[in-house]
């Protein structure tokens, strides 16, 4: 047991390539999976979008067969002797073989093209552009195993390539997997042997549900949500100023997931909560999602910087909802997907209704992004006077510009930053005649008033959302290369043209209307049975998260340069099922936890590995490690400090001086929390964008400043030195000695057998308690410890152990 006190440090397998794996049992070739992988790896960088080197593009079907510079044809369908491309990969002189630089192609890569030439050198549409398509489980042979549609699918694949599934889990490692994936925290032990002592048919299934209804399921999933959207509570760069009121759309996400909200309408809110039928306090919080992005309070320069923050918008919406990179078409066409420049600002129309974050002059969120949640009276009384202090701020601001103009040039340059208020107030006056001074001493002193009506209204119950908007935004040009300031042609909102759909029509909205009502067009069609890719991805998205992959591993981009689906069958299928259930999310997870696909053990054997080292098949679950998270919380819980209060404002975790002081001003904007509130679940930590918690940061927490599909799961020093010298470990590990203590008495082997119960969800060895007892007695005999030291050292061992870590 000792010897696994240090974090072990696991090594990734360099696994085959998929098209080398069990040719015999697989006749034919597939263009998507097998070829167009190869081709963007090997070859798209001399013969792709960007070069054509000797003439020849890859990356399209007229490209590949057209004439090349010397005469020869690349590629000759149904001709393998006289496709020059055969010809160069396999050619035995470096000089003339082909790719120039790394390995040259293995064999069963060289035999994919070879069989794909000859079966005619076939260019298919990509796979995510084409509509789903219904699929009924397959046959096959073992139907006992194959219970549910997911395990057909899983093991028709398997049974295809001569293998078969792993053996099932043992009931304690399937119950703390599944307690982790649905909660993302660890069964209490009364919990897991109530599930190991029930031996009716329908213990797992009642399990499964008992966890689905389980508040904490929201939390856990909300936290996967949360790396999507790029949650966090302050604004980046250098102030990192507080986002107020951010925590209610996290709290907003948890209930969602927990009420199982449609998820159709759950895109709907967030996109356009603001525009529905009922607008409802919680769909305005979902608006909070555009509010959620970083926020340059003092920009060089100011038009860039609002594009910037469109940018955001697009590139996070595009690949959430649906898994396309079109953020890589701002500046150009893309370079791999047919998402051309037009297709980007025809997105970015939708959202042109969307006020800034906030007014840079002013550096207050309050009036674009702080939605009052009052009593109607209050909350129209407020909206009245805000009005009223709009339509003066204006007549002043028109009054200012005809002052500004008669500036010098440096003096006008000053009027557009946000040192305009203090070159008002000091050089206006110089420039204006006496009426008009008058008449903007007269608009101030009736702004000063109105904000002094509003200043006596009771403090709003607010949240972060998109509390103002333009109902009739300015026309959206295509910029030049990016570059806000050179604007090209006019383009109306529309959908992107890879999935088919007629560009929406969409009235004029009234003047005074709250918004455009274009975003609530978008947010329909985004969920629409005509979308074809939706479905697609979250289905994908709840699938990465209980397998540790996506069937789509790159679940933001299922665009060409993204990974095929390992099971492109299974994955229309969910997506079509998620469809026909009411977009409903719990009987996706129930139907995913009640296979025998996830039941699996991550058991090895020699023939698999051989076949299929990185378990593309699926033919074993794959082990995987805590996220930063569950770390902490399952610390908490064996600790028993937890504390499982729900939502509200989120709580500070106690930082080292060291970490407080790479901040500009040390510790600024960073609260101290009470201990009981530090205990709560770490998805109520405040989330600050300059300094995040270096737990979390040593296990792979994401850059909150942009989306994050799937987090890195690293193996690194820092890791071993948070777990073993880290404050926050070793404060769990003396409560995890006082529990210990109270709970087991004074019995040293009681006390040993205590803490690995409480700390591994099961009973102590013989040996491990020999263990125990030999590192208590040399702490205390050879190193001075006192008895209650000596133990908190063992609990940190427990922590530390690669068991408490890691799921099987």
């Amino acid at each position: 047991m000792l010897s696994q006190v240090r974090f072990a440090i696991f090594a990734l397998i360099a696994g085959a390539v998929s098209i080398g794996r069990a040719q015999a049992a697989e006749p034919s070739v597939a263009f998507q999976r097998d070829i167009k992988p190869l081709l963007a790896r090997r070859c798209f960088s001399c013969h792709g979008p960007n070069k054509h080197e000797g003439g020849l593009r890859l990356d399209k079907p007229e490209g590949a067969v057209a004439e090349l510079d010397s005469g020869k044809h690349a590629i000759v369908p149904k001709n393998v002797d006289e496709s020059e491309l055969v010809a160069r990969v396999t050619a035995a002189d470096e000089s003339e073989r082909m790719p120039p630089e790394g390995k040259a192609l293995t064999p069963a890569e060289v035999d994919a093209l070879k069989r794909w030439i000859a079966s005619g050198a076939k260019y298919e549409k990509h796979w995510a552009f084409v509509p789903p398509e219904r699929h009924a489980p397959p046959e096959v042979t073992n139907k006992d195993w194959a219970q549910n549609p997911i395990d057909a699918f899983v093991l028709a694949n398997l049974e295809q390539n001569g293998m078969e599934a792993a053996p099932p889990a043992d009931r304690r490692t399937l119950a703390r997997r599944a307690y982790f994936g649905v909660t993302g925290l660890p069964p209490t032990n009364e919990q897991l042997q109530a599930f190991l002592d029930d031996a009716s048919d329908d213990a797992w299934p009642r399990l499964v549900d008992s966890l689905l209804a389980s508040s904490h399921f929201g939390e856990q999933w909300a936290r996967h949500w949360l790396d999507l959207v790029r949650f966090a509570e302050t604004n980046s760069f250098e102030r990192d100023g507080l986002k107020p009121n951010a925590w209610k759309y996290r709290d907003y996400v948890i209930r969602s997931f927990n009420d199982d909200k449609p998820y159709d309408q759950f895109v709907r809110e967030q996109l356009a909560g603001d525009e529905l039928e009922h607008v409802t306090d919680d769909s305005m919080i979902a608006t909070g999602y555009y509010r959620l992005g970083t926020w340059d309070d003092e920009p060089a320069d100011p038009l860039q910087a609002r594009f910037d923050d469109f940018d955001d918008v697009v590139s996070t919406t595009s690949q959430v909802f649906l898994g396309l990179t079109v953020g890589c078409a701002r500046c150009h066409d893309h370079k791999i997907d047919p998402i051309p420049q037009t297709d980007y600002y025809g997105l970015l129309a939708f959202f042109a209704d969307i006020t800034p974050y906030a007014d840079v002059s002013e550096r207050d969120p309050d009036r674009f992004s702080q939605w009052d949640m009052s009593k109607p009276e209050d909350r129209a009384h407020r909206a009245e006077l805000h009005s009223s202090e709009d339509k003066i701020g204006k007549e002043m601001h028109a009054i200012e510009e005809v002052g500004v103009a008669r500036m010098s040039a440096g003096e006008q340059e000053i009027a557009r930053t946000p040192d305009r208020s203090r070159l008002i107030q000091e050089k206006l006056q110089q420039h204006l005649n006496e009426s008009e001074w008058a008449q903007w001493q007269d608009s101030s002193k009736r702004f000063s008033a109105v904000q002094e009506e509003i200043k006596k209204l009771p403090p709003p119950e607010a949240a972060l959302a998109l509390a103002k908007c333009n109902p009739r935004p300015e026309e959206t040009h295509i910029l030049m290369r990016g570059n806000a300031h050179v604007p090209g042609d006019v383009v109306e909102p529309h959908f992107p043209a890879i999935c088919g759909d007629e560009a929406p029509k969409i009235s004029l909205a009234a003047a005074d209307a709250h918004s455009s009502g274009r975003r609530r067009v978008l947010a329909d069609w985004m969920v629409s049975p005509r979308n074809i890719l939706t479905a697609r991805v979250i289905v994908n998205r709840v699938w990465q998260h209980y397998f540790g992959r996506g069937l789509v591993r790159t679940a933001n981009n299922f665009g060409e340069l993204g990974t095929p689906p390992t099971h492109p069958e299974l994955l229309d299928y969910l997506a079509l099922w998620l469809v026909d259930h009411n977009w409903q999310l719990k009987p996706l997870h129930r139907l995913i936890l009640t296979s025998n696909a996830y039941r699996m053990s991550d058991a090895g054997n020699s023939q698999a590995l051989a076949t299929d080292p990185t378990n593309d098949l699926l033919w074993r679950f794959d082990m995987r490690r805590l996220s930063a998270e569950e770390i902490h919380d399952a610390a908490l819980v064996a600790s028993g400090e937890f504390n499982p209060k729900m939502f509200g404002q989120g709580y500070y975790p106690k930082l080292a001086q060291e970490v407080l002081a790479t901040q500009s001003r040390p510790g600024n904007g960073w609260g101290k929390s009470p201990r009981d509130d530090r205990s709560r679940r770490s998805i109520y930590m405040h989330v600050k964008r300059s300094l995040l918690p270096p737990l979390l940061t040593a296990f792979d927490f994401p850059d909150v400043d942009a989306t994050c599909e799937a987090r890195f799961v690293t193996t690194q020093p820092a890791q071993a030195l948070a777990l073993l010298h880290g404050d926050f470990l070793n404060d769990q590990a003396s409560k995890l000695a006082t529990r210990v203590e109270k709970e087991a008495g004074s019995d040293l082997k009681a006390q040993i057998a205590e803490s690995i119960r409480l700390g591994l969800d099961r009973p102590a060895s013989d040996e491990e308690i020999a263990e125990g007892l030999d590192f208590l007695n040399r702490l205390t005999s050879q190193c001075g410890q006192k008895s209650t030291e000596a133990l908190k050292y063992w609990c940190l061992t427990v922590l530390n152990l690669n068991e408490f870590v890691y799921l099987d």
